[in-house]
């Protein structure tokens, strides 16, 4: 008479700890985002700052961090994220098929990229070269 309960305390009981799953996924997203961060020459702790890190993100990818706005806009905003996952990979001079990686495996990839060899080259697109 006590199986369903039994049962159901297993189930439930395994939910509870997935929520310490969900931390620990959190904290290695964090610390790869301070690690990319520092890579590509800005300030780790901005990776801790909620808008911020945003503004961060689209300055290493985009070149101007104010395109984080753009986020802001329903159904662009789906748009201008798988864009900016792309970019990222193409800023630490990575193929199309990082960036989907990075798309759809993102804790995986954005760890290969702070905690691997790849490094920073400049924003995607953007020549600045001088020449006389």
């Amino acid at each position: 008479m006590d199986e369903p309960f039994s049962t159901l305390h297993f189930l439930f009981s395994g939910l509870a700890n997935v929520r310490y799953l969900v931390i620990y996924y959190g904290i290695f997203c964090l610390i790869a985002l301070w690690a990319i961060f520092e890579k590509a020459y800005e300030p780790g702790w901005g990776a801790l700052i909620p808008i911020y890190n945003s503004y961060q993100y689209f300055k290493i990818t985009w070149g101007n961090g104010w395109y984080f706005l753009l986020l802001l806009i329903p159904f662009v905003n789906v748009i201008i994220a798988i864009i900016t996952t792309f970019k990222l990979a193409r800023s630490f001079g990575k193929s199309f098929w990082f960036g989907l990686g990075l798309l759809f495996l993102s804790a995986i990839f954005m760890g290969i990229l702070a905690f691997g060899k790849p490094r920073y080259i400049s924003v995607p697109g953007r020549d600045d070269s001088f020449d006389l």
